[in-house]
């Protein structure tokens, strides 16, 4: 009984929030491997497109509530999330056509396409926090809890409840439904292929008349998406405040250099390296332990290895040793 209740603490704390969190983090990740694949830049504004998304969900979230349309169990956010979307592609594709279609015409260094996407990031952050401000909002309706701790307790009787909230279940669902089909699109459509070549010898891709412009506006429709819905999910499970969005660029930077630059796999599996590491590391182990040993030899202290208000310093510590120990990340040499 004691075991189980320190396994149900575990999965409380750091198993279904790394599940959520990493899906979370692999949506993101595969959102900028998709631009680095194609286009060949790093995207470092990617973060505040997820903000971008995220704060058209909780507008039209506002405007759903205000004239009475809800939907009861499920949050109204999942319900205007295809509308959100459409508004962060078309933002996405007003960015590249007023800010990189000038660089890649000009054939610009991808370091030079690199600053330019933080100058679009620094826009993108002063755009949402002049339209929807810099405080937190709470866009959560609907029930609060799939599996609920008091009645998981008093099912089982168990001292510990295990809790899944809805959005985590959500979560998950929508991620492996959405990269499932980019994986789908991405190998088995005509169009698919023609960004896989693309990707991998421009100058061959042209030859065999494929249309960059295509390939391109199909590049930034799949980044918009993935990263309205990552977002959008992210706000939903963690509550939305704009500067967040900023800070999470280091995690998903290194969810998808730790999976490998440029490679779709390695972007989720980066996804969850870097989510369960920062759990794992800032989880306090103290009451873990204090059901699986005898309380005589139940040591001292919290028994965390880091501080939650270090978690974002996990992130850079794996991303540094992946960059020292494997540069090329898990997966290597094979862009989308």
């Amino acid at each position: 009984m004691d075991f189980l209740n320190g396994i149900i603490l575990i999965s409380n704390y750091i198993i279904i929030p790394g599940l959520t969190y990493g899906s979370q983090l692999a949506l993101g990740a595969l959102g900028i491997t998709m631009v680095y694949a194609v286009l060949k830049f790093s995207n470092f504004a990617h973060g505040e497109f997820m903000s971008f998304g995220t704060m058209c969900s909780i507008l039209l979230t506002w405007v759903f509530s205000n004239i009475g349309i809800t939907f009861g169990f499920f949050p109204t956010a999942i319900f205007v999330l295809p509308i959100a979307v459409t508004f962060t592609v078309f933002y996405c594709l007003f960015i590249d056509k007023f800010v990189f279609k000038f660089y890649r015409k000009s054939k610009s260094k991808s370091v030079i396409t690199l600053i330019v996407s933080i100058g679009v990031m620094f826009f993108t952050g002063g755009l949402i926090r002049f339209i929807i401000g810099p405080g937190d909002r709470n866009f959560l309706d609907g029930e609060r809890f799939i599996l609920a701790p008091k009645t998981f307790k008093s099912f089982t009787g168990f001292n510990e409840g295990l809790a899944i909230k809805t959005t985590q279940g959500i979560t998950v669902i929508i991620a492996i439904i959405l990269v499932l089909f980019i994986f789908w699109f991405l190998n088995k459509t005509k169009t698919g292929k023609s960004m896989r070549a693309y990707s991998d010898n421009q100058e061959l891709a042209l030859l065999s008349g494929i249309n960059p412009e295509k390939v391109v506006l199909i590049t930034w429709i799949i980044t918009g998406i993935l990263a309205c819905v990552a977002g959008t999910l992210y706000g939903l499970d963690k509550s939305y405040k704009p500067f967040t969005y900023l800070h999470l660029v280091l995690p998903i930077f290194a969810a998808a250099i730790v999976g490998g630059v440029g490679n779709p796999l390695g972007a989720i599996i980066g996804g969850f390296v870097i989510a369960f590491s920062e759990l794992f590391i800032t989880f306090a182990y103290k009451k873990v332990f204090y059901y699986l040993l005898p309380e005589y030899l139940i040591p001292n202290g919290l028994l965390q290895i880091l501080s939650t208000d270090y978690k974002i310093a996990v992130s850079f510590i794996i991303l540094v040793l992946v960059l020292l120990i494997k540069p090329t990340g898990i997966y290597k040499g094979k862009i989308i």
